[in-house]
């Protein structure tokens, strides 16, 4: 018995010595035609939904951009245009085009920017260039132009358009 005990001690331990069995690693066939083809029809989806968001929203009577932008200023201000530059204050909500809202400005609060210079989308930086102390606008940013690929890592998800109200309260020299 005692054989046999040893027998299947040794059998035991040189099968945990065996050599692990390799992983088969899948083989990746991507190309740059496969990328640019995805990203044209991520466009076109975006494109879509879009168009879907403004047939529900037909009093908004936006302006396109050469960027993609779309904006409309519903408030028209009397101040000045805003410059590369210039510390903008702002009133802003921004929504993804379901209607979830990710991020607000508090009641009776204001954020600043420094246009052209700051880490905020690149969309809202370009609508800011296009409006006059006291505007108030609806914009429609696409994901290209707002947070891209990856989102922002919190509410934003990656490859989102967003929908922003936005309202210049002032600007700073």
């Amino acid at each position: 018995m005692s054989k046999l005990i040893s027998y299947l001690i040794g059998l035991f331990f040189l099968m945990s010595c065996s050599s692990p069995e390799k992983e088969i690693e899948p083989e990746i066939n991507w190309t740059k035609e496969k990328s640019t083809d995805l990203g044209k029809n991520l466009a076109i989806q975006e494109e879509i939904d879009i168009k879907l968001f403004l047939e529900m929203h037909k009093s908004w009577k936006m302006t396109k951009t050469g960027s993609g932008l779309q904006y409309y200023i519903f408030e028209k201000g009397e101040g000045e245009l805003v410059k590369r530059g210039d510390v903008a204050e702002i009133e802003f909500s921004i929504e993804l085009l379901d209607g979830t809202k990710c991020y607000q400005t508090n009641v009776d609060e204001y954020e600043e920017l420094v246009v052209d210079q700051s880490e905020i989308e690149s969309g809202i930086q370009e609508a800011i260039k296009l409006m006059h102390v006291g505007d108030h606008a609806k914009l429609i940013i696409p994901s290209h132009i707002g947070h891209g690929l990856i989102g922002d890592m919190d509410k934003i998800p990656p490859l989102t358009t967003l929908v922003v109200d936005l309202k210049l309260l002032g600007i700073k020299k």
